[in-house]
């Protein structure tokens, strides 16, 4: 009778380490994955962000553009 229960414990032990280790590389395999992800997205991200600076530096030369003018309309109604 002690025979099959060490025997149930060692089969149980080894099925246990098999799991653990089936889990550890379905782990790594998902994590590789969700990489693969993350880089469309921070490709997304970058180009998001390069529209952003672009439509920045545009909206800075108008702002420059009406001050300019401002500033002469200023001097031409003071003379």
């Amino acid at each position: 009778m002690k025979s099959v229960f060490i025997a149930g414990i060692v089969f149980t032990g080894i099925f246990l380490v098999l799991l653990v280790v089936a889990a550890i590389f379905f782990m790594i395999f998902k994590m590789r994955q969700g990489g693969a992800q993350d880089r469309s997205k921070q490709n997304e991200e970058a180009t998001m962000i390069q529209e952003i600076y672009t439509g920045l530096s545009r909206m800075e030369q108008r702002v420059e553009a009406l001050e300019t003018i401002l500033m002469e309309q200023k001097k031409g109604n003071n003379t």
